[in-house]
């Protein structure tokens, strides 16, 4: 077994129109551990259907549960009412690449 690249370690998400479930095959922790403790404690709705020794997993889940959400940038104003926010309560402000032309 060879060490895989991350461009290597994708995620998949197989969304069938015809079938009611939903295919996810993925190397990301953190989604792995969502889909862990989602199929947990809710055996009926999620399911690992397999493993790999290379760190991948795959879910079967029902479609009504999988969402993917679009986030837009937030406006300058709300980042600076943001960076002032973190200012007056102690928060470490981070600064940001700049914005993508």
């Amino acid at each position: 077994m060879r060490k895989l690249s991350k461009f290597e370690k994708e995620t998949i998400i197989n969304w069938n129109e015809g079938v009611t479930i939903a295919s996810i095959y993925t190397f990301n922790a953190n989604l792995k551990r969502r889909l862990e403790v989602f199929s947990r404690k809710y055996p009926p709705l999620c399911r690992l259907e397999r493993s790999t020794p290379e760190g991948s997993v795959t879910y079967v889940l029902d479609k009504s549960r999988l969402s993917i959400r679009l986030v837009p940038p937030y406006s300058e104003e709300r980042l600076a009412a943001t960076r002032e926010y973190a200012k007056e309560h102690g928060f470490q402000v981070i600064q940001t690449e700049e914005k993508i032309a």
